[in-house]
């Protein structure tokens, strides 16, 4: 009998829901576990997929316990001893890692990856943008929501596919790529790769897997041991014009948004403009652009249209406030950066985009492992704002580190406000911020959480402060 039910270990995940809206739409009958309960979850069950949230095989739903029916899909962030896990996998089911269903999926397609240890899910996003807009077909399998699509998942027609290609778990591995694009290579996830060197060894075995005839597209600067005489390979950078694919002529405006030629190999497309602020986020358009023009360039309007048109990516240098009719109130912008190289440059954009504003920023440090393999990158980078608020350790995944605690960071900036803040604590600390600055709140945990209670005061101190002006 053919299986036509499909169970998700971790379903509340950004890639595992997308993978379960994706099957839920091919029509297979989906169900999953996750630990709490979240907006994705709860976007889940609105589609009529049955969640829930206590770890027990009880719980499994009757229609998913037949072995001959029912593929399992788990996420690597989901512990190998997890009851549920263990008794598909005692049990003789179908069990299969997240990424290699991925896999799975891209055969027959033509697969446009993008890796790195940071860009790379603004970068998928702007790919999977720019085929709608420009190419009016492509899927997409997106590690963030999309604001112009309002999910993590694209169901289009057509050949092209758009990857996030994660290197957790060297989840990557499994994906055989057309084209490519790495946007960094910094020393991450050092709790399962173990030295730098393996984080670039794993990233050069991703660039091996690249079909034959295929293409290999590197942010400039980056170098990998990797020799593949069968590929063709280019650079991009937002700036540096020896680079195959870059800006020129760039100029910002004063919401942070900038205007820019585009130089390719072949041709200079004069006059675009990007939907979303910042300079990061121009490196990530040409790296999205550099991609696409391999696949098979649009034409140049429809490239300008869907530069101009592209909204973003919720939790990605996102604007929560930023209201020109107060021009001394307080911009507040919310980022997923939880790395330090990644999170100096969205601090470095927030910076060239209002530099005579004072910077706060809220960080929660996100996993153990990372604050205690980069305290002191971190302690550096947070010194580039004015006034920093950092969070407990967000654990995810991981049990506590005797001696790892947030304290560790905090201790090495050397801005001269700064305070430990307990989620209990934080709308206080934001209600006692001084009106007209820009605050930031950044990190890969529940900091989201706090978004819209910290854009109501921000709004509402906006408005009183307007008011007695």
């Amino acid at each position: 009998m053919a299986k036509d039910r499909i169970y998700f270990v971790g379903i509340g995940g950004i890639g595992m829901s997308a993978l379960a809206r994706y099957f839920k739409h091919e029509g297979w009958q989906v169900a999953g576990y996750d630990r709490t309960p979240s907006p994705l979850t709860e976007a889940l069950e609105a589609e009529g997929i049955p969640v829930h949230y206590e770890e027990s095989v009880e719980a499994i739903p009757e229609a998913f316990r037949d072995a001959e029916r029912t593929r399992v899909i788990y996420t690597p962030a989901v512990p190998h001893d997890h009851a549920e896990l263990a008794w598909f996998s005692d049990n003789g089911f179908e069990v299969l890692k997240r990424s290699r269903m991925l896999g799975l999926l891209g055969e027959g397609k033509d697969v446009m990856a993008v890796a790195g240890t940071h860009g790379k899910t603004t970068t998928t996003t702007m790919v999977a943008h720019f085929n709608a807009v420009g190419a009016g077909e492509g899927s997409a399998f997106l590690g963030g929501i999309s604001k112009n699509f309002s999910s993590n998942l694209v169901l289009g027609a057509g050949r092209r596919m758009a990857v996030e290609a994660d290197e957790f778990d060297r989840s990557f591995l499994q994906l055989h790529p057309k084209e490519a694009v790495i946007t960094s290579v910094d020393p991450d996830h050092l709790d399962i790769y173990g030295t730098y060197e393996a984080v670039r060894e794993a990233f050069a075995q991703f660039g091996r897997q690249i079909l034959p005839g295929g293409t290999l597209i590197l942010k400039k600067g980056v170098e990998l041991p990797l020799e593949r005489a069968d590929i063709r390979r280019y650079t991009y950078h937002a700036t540096d014009t020896g680079a195959d694919f870059h800006a020129e002529n760039l100029s910002v405006d004063g919401g942070g948004y900038y205007s820019f030629d585009l130089v390719c190999p072949d041709r200079r497309i004069d006059g675009c403009r990007l939907g979303i602020p910042g300079l990061v986020n121009v490196e990530n358009c040409v790296g999205a652009a550099a991609l696409v023009w391999c696949e098979g360039f649009i034409s140049d309007d429809a490239l300008r249209e869907a530069m101009a048109t592209f909204r973003g990516v919720q939790r990605r240098f996102d604007f929560w406030v930023n209201e020109p009719e107060y021009p001394q109130g307080t911009i507040y912008m919310d980022d997923y950066a939880h790395h330090p190289a990644e999170l100096r440059a969205m601090l470095a954009s927030v910076r060239k985009m209002f530099p005579q504003r004072e910077l706060t920023v809220v960080f929660q440090p996100h996993l153990y492992t990372r604050t205690r393999d980069f305290a002191p990158e971190f302690a550096e980078v947070l010194s580039l704002a004015d006034r920093v608020l950092l969070m407990p350790i967000y654990p995810a995944r991981e049990l506590p580190i005797p001696g790892v605690e947030s304290e560790m960071i905090l201790s090495g900036v050397t801005v001269p406000h700064k305070k430990l803040v307990s989620k209990e604590r934080l709308l206080d600390e934001i209600e006692a911020l001084p009106c007209g600055g820009v605050l930031v709140t950044a990190g890969a945990g529940d900091i989201d959480r706090f978004c819209t209670p910290v854009a109501e005061i921000v709004r509402r101190k906006n408005l009183l402060n307007n008011q007695a002006k």
